[in-house]
């Protein structure tokens, strides 16, 4: 996936070299402002459930208690898959460790988004919630009150809890697109309460394409934004991006046109903002970026199917794996993407050393990897939609249970379709011979079930998906 070109200037060069050598690195703090509907995470434990269940209603249009219960039980309905299959405990609850899971798998289910402090690859802290994660950062109390109480520690996390943690993830990741957006407005000298012409509201996406893609690197985003030729040669398919993004504020028209009594209800629209009089507040562009975020994913989906496309010609073995000398030798003829250190791919865990073939890139895991995150903010990155979720999707779904024996398994696999544009019929699953045993001695250690959240059950996976499951190395 090529992000910028060879002939890449010298601070886009440094940003990209930043985001690619640093997989653990967090980003700077960033500009959030607390306006109407944000969480603030100054507040008391006390005082904090009444202000998430206020910014949360606002969110919705209302600040009512009926819509906050709404929006959770639309939350609760969205976890329910995974949280059927998900190990507990005496009392039905999960522990921190599932919880993050989970909170991981739900968004990057939905928009393909890497949650900072919530990476599958991250142990579970015993002494805290941990201090690099969205959290933690905004809404200490929270944390502290709710997360690390003893209660929770002790009984674990019900499903209602992992609702409020998932909402509360949103409404954050919500301000922190509106800070952003409002920098925007300031750069552009454009009053908050002033409505935006549809023209204006383009004019505003298209900077504020810039400074999300960018992030904190001022420097560039001041170059990028006063030179349009430099812009196309920095940012692949800026034109395409550009009309992505005026392409959500079609979608808010059109949900005005169709709708608008619904429009109304749900804040996209006012008196005198409608489709006969086009005119945009701040919080109806809000709306619109943060649909940007929630879709990136699948508008970049092609450029993530074009580079693994180019590793999976090179898997001539049918094993989810390059071998590191063809990977480095096909980056040097035509892919400049294909340039991370062999010490950066060992710390991603997309590198195979233990192959009689020599060292190797496991292709889901380089797939799944920071560098390729086309979107790196401050609390969360913007990645290639992750192939084996499809693949756990329907397994939770057929099994609903945290545990299965092997042939109830074998049977959901078998009758599984394709997933990924990588397996076709000719490469699907052999599951005669090694998986099968290999199944069986996974159940036999475990009273004749097969844990599906367990780390040997994900390694079935990658060896029966081998180009669509990454390979768990913890």
């Amino acid at each position: 996936m090529k992000l910028f070109p060879q002939n890449i200037p010298a601070f886009a060069a440094l940003f990209m070299f930043m985001i690619a050598e640093s997989p653990t690195s967090v980003a700077a703090k960033g500009f959030l402002v607390e306006r109407r509907g944000s969480i603030r995470g100054s507040l008391d434990a006390s005082s904090f459930e009444r202000e998430l269940n206020t910014a949360l209603g606002e969110a919705l249009g209302s600040g009512g208690s009926a819509d906050l219960e709404r929006r959770l039980a639309e939350v609760q309905q969205r976890l329910a898959p995974i949280w059927s299959t998900l190990p507990k405990n005496g009392a039905g609850n999960v522990e921190r460790r599932s919880l993050r899971y989970l909170v991981h798998r739900h968004f990057s289910r939905q928009s393909a988004l890497q949650i900072r402090g919530f990476e599958p690859s991250r142990p579970a802290n015993a002494s805290g919630w941990g201090s690099d994660d969205i959290l933690a950062q905004r809404v200490p109390a929270f944390v502290e009150a709710f997360l690390e109480s003893n209660h929770k520690l002790e009984r674990g996390f019900n499903l209602g809890d992992a609702a409020r943690v998932v909402a509360t993830i949103e409404q954050l990741i919500f301000d922190f697109e509106g800070s952003v957006l409002q920098k925007v407005y300031e750069d552009q000298r454009k009053p908050l309460s002033r409505s935006l012409s549809r023209q204006g509201m383009e004019q505003l996406l298209e900077s504020y394409m810039v400074r999300w893609m960018l992030g904190e690197d001022e420097e560039g985003i001041r170059v990028l934004s006063k030179d349009p030729k430099l812009l196309r040669e920095s940012i692949p398919h800026w034109d395409q991006i550009v009309s992505f993004a005026n392409g959500q504020a079609k979608a808010l028209d059109y949900r005005r046109q169709q709708s608008p009594t619904a429009a109304l209800a749900a804040g996209e629209a006012r008196p005198g903002h409608n489709t006969l009089a086009p005119k945009y507040s701040f919080e109806d562009v809000h709306g619109v970026v943060g649909g940007i975020t929630k879709s990136f994913a699948s508008f970049w989906d092609s450029e993530c199917r074009s580079m693994k496309s180019t590793l999976v010609d090179m898997d001539t073995h049918h094993t989810g794996r390059v071998p590191l000398s063809k990977f480095y030798s096909h980056g040097l003829d035509t892919e400049w993407r294909f340039g991370e250190s062999e010490e950066y791919l060992r710390d991603l865990g997309a590198l195979d050393e233990t192959s009689l073939r020599g060292k190797q890139v496991i292709i889901p895991n380089y797939i799944q990897a920071t560098s390729n995150c086309i979107i790196s903010a401050q609390h969360y990155l913007v990645c290639c939609v992750n192939d084996c979720d499809g693949v756990f999707d329907e397994i939770e779904s057929q099994i609903g249970s945290p545990s299965a024996e092997p042939i109830q398994i074998l049977a959901v696999i078998g009758n599984m379709s394709a997933h990924g544009s990588s397996l076709d019929e000719d490469h699907a699953p052999q599951l005669e011979g090694s998986l099968t045993s290999q199944l069986e001695l996974i159940s036999s250690a475990h009273g004749g079930q097969v844990p599906l959240h367990g780390r040997l059950f994900a390694q079935w996976l990658h060896y029966a998906f081998p180009r669509e499951c990454p390979f768990p190395h913890k």
